[in-house]
């Protein structure tokens, strides 16, 4: 696997997945939306640890600066 995230992309998931956790443990969102926005930060988190997000794959994002080709 190619690793396709940067380190700003990385902070960004990882931001986005905190929020979303915490709403759905302050209970500000519950239900099957609240399911589904932990799921999503849980894919968020996985995803910036392994540095490989299989959406950007084709399309052909890459937002990690050492495998850019110039």
């Amino acid at each position: 696997m190619k690793k396709n995230i940067g380190k700003t992309d990385k902070t960004i998931r990882l931001t986005v997945a905190v929020i979303l956790a915490s709403l759905y443990f302050t209970q500000t969102v519950t239900g099957n939306f609240g399911i589904f926005l932990i799921a999503f930060a849980v894919i968020l988190v996985i995803t910036s640890f392994i540095n490989f997000c299989p959406l950007y794959t084709p399309w052909g994002i890459n937002t990690n600066k050492k495998n850019k080709v110039v």
